[in-house]
């Protein structure tokens, strides 16, 4: 459950970088920045984006990762819980949000760099499909019909 009032606050607080949009999804919100994730919102709690580069942040201040209950273990994101004192601190709290946003960014770029690039079938690749007269032919019971 995410409050609207947190959202507000967040908003205001994290608007210097830029256009602040939140989604509402899985009873918690993603927080955008420019059409950037870089944060998380669940239960009225902040998880900023942190990478190798910020996540010593996070780390000095005792935080921790999301973590969710995934099918067969527990799951950490790449979210990271904001301290309490930084929702009085809003230049401070930008500046975490700037760190995120840049770790967002650098996420991007990873995934845009290993992305396999996917194969696009032909128009007509329905037309080029193999004869009936050359498919392996089979029935329920295992059986080829006989030929004639």
């Amino acid at each position: 459950m995410v409050s609207n009032n947190v959202v507000d606050l967040l908003s205001e607080m994290l608007r210097p970088l830029g256009t602040v949009s939140v989604r509402r999804m899985f009873g918690g919100a993603m927080v955008y920045i420019d059409g950037v994730a870089l944060g998380l919102l669940d239960n009225d709690v902040l998880y900023l984006k942190a990478d190798d580069t910020n996540k010593g942040m996070f780390e000095a201040e005792g935080q921790g990762p999301f973590v969710y209950e995934g099918k067969t273990k527990p799951v950490a994101m790449s979210y990271w819980r904001v301290p309490e004192r930084l929702y009085d601190e809003p230049e401070e709290m930008a500046e975490w949000g700037h760190a995120a946003l840049q770790a967002a960014r650098r996420a991007t770029i990873t995934i845009k760099k290993t992305k396999p690039v996917s194969k696009v079938a032909a128009p007509n690749a329905a037309a080029r499909k193999t004869p009936a007269s050359k498919k392996p032919a089979s029935t329920k019971s295992g059986l080829k019909p006989k030929r004639t």
